[in-house]
């Protein structure tokens, strides 16, 4: 080592001071660009893909941060149509209580029965709120049922559709009463002791008679989808599909209807008896 140090200074001293050197070092460099490229080229490789993987990296990074802002934006949006969706639903709501009864509070609905057979609903309405047994529900387009069981900070609705469920309605275009019952999970009401020669058609509008004294009068129940008459048949097959929108709703409507309004509805009926009895 003491000799190739000794060599190496001796070199340089010549190469410095020598003209014949430098001739030499420039011949000799040419023969030397190979090796430097070699020796350099690891360094560059080394250099790039450590450049390369920071800006992976730093992509990555921007990438997970925009996403997370994204998402964020996305929630915040979507908490936005909820709440511009409830409040177009209590705007209707309220649109919609000169029509229910004098007196209506606005209930939120907690649960939904999971039972397919059981068309019920749980409203985060109790006691307190002085509900009642029967007390009718409705939302925005038509009657959705009643209250069947009260506790002191909820309540459970049995809707129009299930089959323990009946209305007494009447219809719109002409006048003739019946009554809707539920039909379960189809999810259709349907009119039961109707004639097989009735007047009624498709599109027809059924709504709350007011017999029973629980529904508001004139409130809308449904319409007529489908009406079958078989040959033979006494009665005929008539299907409702309900005016409320019982799969869609989120904020109901308790209803307190007037009494006056009851009392002109008994009346009325009352009346037309009377009428239609021989003399």
């Amino acid at each position: 080592m003491l000799l190739l140090a000794l060599i190496s200074m001796v070199l340089m001293f010549f190469d410095f001071h020598s003209v014949h050197f430098q001739d030499w070092h420039a011949k000799l460099s040419v023969l030397a660009f190979p090796m430097q490229v070699m020796v350099d080229q690891p360094v560059k490789l080394i250099r790039w893909v450590t450049t390369n993987l920071k800006l992976q990296r730093q992509l990555l990074d921007d990438n997970a941060r925009l996403r997370a802002q994204e998402l964020l934006t996305e929630s915040k949006m979507q908490k936005l149509l909820a709440l511009e969706r409830e409040n177009a639903q209590l705007r209707q709501l309220l649109e919609s209580t000169s029509q229910a009864a004098s007196k209506v509070i606005v209930a939120q609905l907690l649960a939904v029965a999971l039972n397919p057979e059981t068309q019920q609903v749980v409203i985060d309405r109790g006691s307190s709120d002085d509900l009642y047994l029967g007390q009718p529900v409705l939302d925005a387009y038509g009657v959705m049922g009643q209250v069947i069981s009260i506790g002191p900070l909820t309540s459970r609705v049995l809707l129009v559709t299930d089959i323990k469920s009946a209305v007494p309605v009447q219809n719109y275009r002409t006048g003739a009463r019946a009554i809707a019952i539920g039909s379960g999970s189809s999810g259709h009401l349907r009119l039961i002791n109707i004639p097989d020669n009735s007047d009624i058609k498709e599109g027809d509008l059924y709504v709350a008679s007011g017999m029973g004294l629980r529904f508001p009068v004139g409130y809308p129940v449904g319409v007529v989808a489908k009406s079958i008459r078989e040959a033979g048949d006494r009665f005929a097959t008539i299907s409702l599909i309900p005016a409320a929108h019982l799969d869609k709703s989120e904020q109901v409507l308790l209803a307190w209807p007037a009494q006056a309004s009851y009392d002109q509805a008994v009346q009325q009926q009352l009346n037309a008896a009377m009428k239609e009895k021989p003399s």
